[in-house]
């Protein structure tokens, strides 16, 4: 069991109550018991934090781009060294195995290793241009930028916006959701730990209705990045289009994988098994559209049932289980009502469907076959440990049921046919197509969707686009110029 904390905002480098004093319980899904308290931060809150980034920008963003980076990898040591007490605290908030959250923590010290090393790789170009003249750009930060985290991957995620925008020369105020505000608060005291100048990096909790949407709203906010539900990135446009600030958005998903024929079926259904059930099914491009082809249709429905039968889920503490909780009642109700509407639809329950006893937010894997790709569970996202199987007949009808959706965050193909694998990569509309493999993410490699899931990119050097901006320098080198004549 993880002790209960009380933890506070960073704001201009010091730990800092909310203004009106008031706080609120972060619960622990597992066990339906409160687990920290945390100030219930509001728009004056999100002022003062703005204020203090506003005041630290003009310094940070001439600071040597090495002694950025360097920065960064003082903070990825210090959490390298507190990686356990990270871990725990990262179960204990949102519900996740404690073997994931251990993974996730390694993944987020590799993410500010990776970023501490960009930092000094940002390069402008010279250009060609006529004799006498000599054009150069510039890539410089945006200002200060509003980093709106989600509940699913609390630290991984922060970590993901926090560490381009700090290696462009940007100052941050972070903000995390109310559901999982532990270790984004954590990680602002290892932030100042780690001797970033104050206000360069501020972390403020509280309602995303108050403080989160007041990082939108201000004028002294020049960018947001929202990790989110695909119609809280449509208010956010709409909000943010009055100061014109710079938007990056990775939202919603509903992710198709394809299960072709030749495919290595005993590597599809554990591929696919782990796409939509990992971290409960909370993941964004979870693989819950599973499409199979007619000829292996019913041994995969087999295979595949018989594996979420088999998938232990409880305690996220205990190494034996696969599945934690999910991250909160109301997520649950959510889940649950999907669940009773896929029935309705007609689609044929084959494992799942029920929520555990006792205390805590557990749900069993579900699986519906026979899902028609009009049904709504095969079109909303669920955010939950459910899987929709339906068959496709060829490669077109593949492809086609694939690209029948709003969203375009993810694909995988499973297939033994080079030609099959890389058509479907190119055919699938999606920000990111894997092949044989349900996902893995690299720091190296862009994350980011197309269509309702978004745009802009995570990760990799892609991501360092966001926040900088391209500015043209032009020199004359004593070439002829255009002046009036007298």
């Amino acid at each position: 069991m993880v002790p209960p904390r009380d933890l506070e905002m960073i704001v201009g480098g010091e730990r800092t109550c909310a203004r009106s004093g008031e706080r609120f319980d972060v619960v622990n899904p597992a066990t339906a018991q409160r687990y920290a308290s945390v100030p219930l931060g509001t728009e004056e809150d999100a002022d003062l934090a703005v204020a203090a980034a506003a005041a630290a920008f003009e310094p940070w963003r001439k600071t040597p781009a090495t002694a950025r980076g360097a920065l960064l990898a003082a903070l990825a040591r210090l959490l390298e060294a507190r990686a356990t007490e990270f871990a725990a605290a990262e179960t204990a908030h949102n519900g996740k195995t404690l073997a994931d959250a251990e993974f996730d923590v390694a993944g987020t010290v590799a993410c500010l290793d990776y970023y501490a090393g960009a930092a000094n790789k940002l390069f402008g170009q010279t250009i060609p241009a006529p004799a006498d003249y000599f054009v150069y750009t510039r890539r410089e930060p945006v200002g200060v930028c509003g980093l709106i985290v989600p509940w699913n991957f609390p630290l991984a995620i922060a970590v993901w916006k926090l560490g381009p925008a700090l290696a462009a020369g940007n100052t941050v105020v972070l903000k995390p959701a109310s559901q999982t505000p532990v270790t984004a608060l954590m990680l602002g005291e290892l932030a100042v730990q780690a001797g970033f100048p104050p206000g360069v990096v501020n972390v403020i909790s509280g309602p995303g209705a108050r403080a989160g949407h007041r990082l939108v709203t201000h004028p002294d906010v020049a960018k947001v990045s929202l990790t989110g539900e695909t119609t809280t990135g449509q208010n956010l446009m709409r909000e943010a289009a009055a100061t014109l600030k710079r938007v990056t958005l990775e939202l919603g998903g509903k992710s198709p994988a394809l299960v072709f024929a030749d495919a290595d079926l005993d590597l599809a259904v554990d591929g696919s098994l782990f796409g939509v059930f990992a971290n409960a099914g909370q993941v964004c491009d979870a693989r819950s559209r599973i499409f199979v082809q007619d000829r292996v249709y019913d041994e995969f429905v087999t295979r595949f049932t018989d594996r979420a039968n088999r998938l232990r889920v409880g305690d996220p503490t205990d190494p034996a289980n696969h599945i934690g909780a999910i991250t909160s009642a109301r997520q649950l109700e959510k889940v649950e009502q999907y669940v009773e509407i896929g029935q309705r639809e007609g689609a044929k329950l084959v494992a799942g469907g029920t929520r555990l006893d006792g205390p805590g937010f557990f749900y069993r894997p579900t699986v519906f076959a026979d899902v028609d790709n009009g049904m709504r569970i095969a079109r909303e996202e669920i955010f939950g440990p459910v899987a929709c199987v339906g068959r496709f007949s060829d490669y077109d009808d593949g492809i086609s049921k694939a690209n029948d959706t709003p969203y375009g965050l993810a694909a995988t193909v499973w297939t033994n046919d080079l030609t099959t694998a890389h058509r479907a990569a190119e055919d699938i509309r999606a920000g990111g197509v894997w092949i044989n493999t349900s996902e893995f993410l690299f720091n190296e490699a862009p994350f980011g969707g197309m269509k309702a899931s978004g745009y802009g990119r995570e990760l990799s050097m892609h991501a360092l686009d966001a926040y900088t901006e391209v500015k043209n320098v032009g020199v004359s080198l004593g070439g002829h110029m255009p002046v009036f004549e007298f």
